[in-house]
């Protein structure tokens, strides 16, 4: 009795955090999209060019569409979390390439897709 509760529990924490992932990603890649000054001030800090916010906000568009496929074809969801993993590495990388130390919203877009990553792979027993 106790792997059933476990594997639901592993469920459970698969989806919750994969649509807080989707959501997180939905929402900045909407705020990317409308040239927030917030955004564009946190690009400007960690040295990326402002060029690069559209593509960006693409990738992390694609990151979440992605997540979402992987309800029903796992082996995309787990291509999207890998790669939303990567993106915001690479994000805290230039953060701290520019000695830009407020890490607070890279490594939780990181968290989360990892989070994702990790209980997807759990609840199917990879």
């Amino acid at each position: 009795m106790p792997a059933i509760g476990t594997e639901f529990t592993m469920f459970v924490a698969y989806v919750t955090l994969t649509l807080l992932a989707v959501a997180a990603n939905v929402c900045i890649a909407a705020v990317d999209y409308t040239r927030s000054p917030a955004v564009l001030a946190n690009m400007d800090g960690a040295g990326v060019p402002r060029s690069w916010l559209y593509p960006l906000a693409h990738l992390k568009l694609a990151g979440a569409l992605g997540l979402l496929a992987g309800f029903a074809v796992p082996l995309i969801g787990v291509a999207a979390a890998v790669g939303l993993v990567l993106f915001f590495s690479g994000a805290v990388f230039f953060h701290l390439r520019a000695r830009e130390y407020r890490l607070q919203y890279p490594l939780t877009y990181w968290v989360l897709a990892a989070g994702a990553l990790v209980t997807g792979l759990a609840h199917r027993g990879i």
